[in-house]
């Protein structure tokens, strides 16, 4: 019993480390397009520097926005 759950316990926690390491989806990008042409509109094609702009300024992002990069480990 102990290690099934355990079991369980490490496949949530690499789901949700993959999760956050992946991309996002074209969907989670329509989502931020008005943020991150507001905001990091200098890093448009550098999706690493995109990242940690939108990163860098999630108190000012949409909220949709804001869920999303707190969704990818932001």
């Amino acid at each position: 019993m102990k290690i099934s759950v355990l079991a369980v316990l490490l496949l949530a926690a690499t789901a949700q480390t993959a999760a956050a390491q992946s991309g996002p989806t074209p969907q989670e990008q329509m989502t931020c397009r008005s943020d991150a042409s507001k905001f990091c509109a200098e890093h448009i094609g550098k999706p690493p520097q995109m990242n940690a702009c939108l990163r860098e300024n999630k108190s000012k992002l949409s909220d949709g926005c804001r869920k999303v990069v707190e969704s990818h480990g932001g």
